[in-house]
This record gives C-alpha cells, structure tokens and sequence, in this order.
C-alpha cells in the first residue's frame, strides 16, 4: 500500500462525515426548522436510493432561502474531523495534489476547502440555484457531475484529464465515493461505517493517521 500512496498524483476527499464530522444538509435542515431528514441522508449513502432523487427529496423539504444558506454558513464553521489537517500537510509535503469531491454544495464547502489551504478550483461540487429577486429557492444545477450516484467517477475522469495525473486515490465514507472508480480507493469510517463501503474497499480505515504515519514512515 505504501507504493500506492506514494505513486498517486492526487488525493480526492469526500467531505460530509469524512473530511467533516458532520452532514451539511442534514444540519442546514435544523438551521431552517425543517424535520430530521438523517434517515433519507443515510439511505443514501448506503446507495439505497438514487443520489440524485435523494438531493431532490432533500433540498425540497429544506427549501433553504439564499438569506438562510448565508446564515447557516456564517454560523457553523467547519467540524473537521480529527487528523484532516496534519493529513493534508503530509500530502502536501509529498508533493500531492489535494481535491475536495462532493455532493454536496459548494458555497458550504468553500469554507472547508480555505481552512485546509484547498485551492477553490481543486472543488468538485453542487451548485445550489435562487430566484436573482428574491433569494428563494428553485432547484440546483442538474448538470454538475456530483450530483449523481456515478458522479465522482466523471468528477475524477474530469480530474486526471485535466492535470495529466496517472494514479488517483479517493477517500470516503459512502457509495458514491466506493463507485468513483478511483485507481485506489480508501474507505473511511470515522464517523460512520457503512458495510458495503467496509466490505468493498482497497484499504478502510477509522482514523487519518493511520495514512500519515505511512507516508512518514522512514
């Protein structure tokens, strides 16, 4: 494994109970009132349901305003899980490239990707839509690659293409992270395991510096 690690070129790290402790929308659904939405979150990273739809489902029930995204923002800086950072900085020494790969929204993740020194064009995410007069919202962009079940795998397709890179190493709690088709793929269950992503990964593991210390090991 230690030959993989150091062969990649580039490091894609899911965000929501991976890269954070939490579920964005999940937490933007209490900010807006709105009823637990945790049961149809982990549904559909268990690939129980189709991504796409699930986004749908979600996003109607929340019908989160322009004005309440800001808000929620504002208020709930990024829950970084333990080892992230130091993880990073490690891949950053190595001379590794570092790219956040979600489906979730990039206005939320945006603020993730500044405090780990993530440049924003290494963002692979959702584009969330309101009304330009009133703020209200209206949909989200169908056309970005994460917003479907194999919508990393087209998100690192796009990646490799685009910065020439032979080998590709995705890290990631749910099923849309094990179908991204990556050259090698870490399983994550830090915060939550999910058996199907356990069962069916090159390498899992519960905590970020299990892959640091291999990358320093002398």
């Amino acid at each position: 494994m230690l030959s993989i690690l150091h062969a990649a070129n580039a490091f894609c790290f899911d965000v929501d109970s991976t890269v954070c402790k939490n579920e964005a929308l999940d937490d933007l659904a209490k900010w807006c009132n709105i009823k637990d939405i945790s049961a149809i979150t982990k549904k559909t990273m268990r690939g129980d349901v189709c991504f796409r739809e699930s986004l749908k489902t979600r996003l109607n029930l929340i019908q989160p305003n322009k004005y309440q995204l800001k808000s929620f923002i504002e208020n709930n800086p990024p829950q970084l899980n333990n080892g992230i950072r130091n993880l990073i900085n490690v891949l950053y020494e190595h001379d590794k490239d570092v790219f956040l790969v979600s489906g979730g929204f990039r206005p939320i993740i945006e603020p993730v990707a500044l405090s780990l020194s993530i440049p924003i064009e290494h963002i692979y995410a959702n584009t969330l839509l309101f009304d330009n007069t009133t703020g209200e919202y209206i949909g989200f962009d169908e056309n970005e690659y994460t917003c479907t079940s194999h919508g990393k795998a087209l998100a690192i397709q796009d990646i490799k293409k685009k910065y020439k890179y032979k080998n590709v190493v995705m890290i990631g709690d749910g099923i849309t992270d094990l179908n991204a088709s990556a050259d090698f793929f870490i399983g994550y269950g830090g915060t939550c395991v999910i058996n199907v992503v356990k069962n069916n990964s090159d390498k899992f593991i519960y905590d970020f510096d299990e892959i640091t210390s291999l990358l320093t090991k002398k």
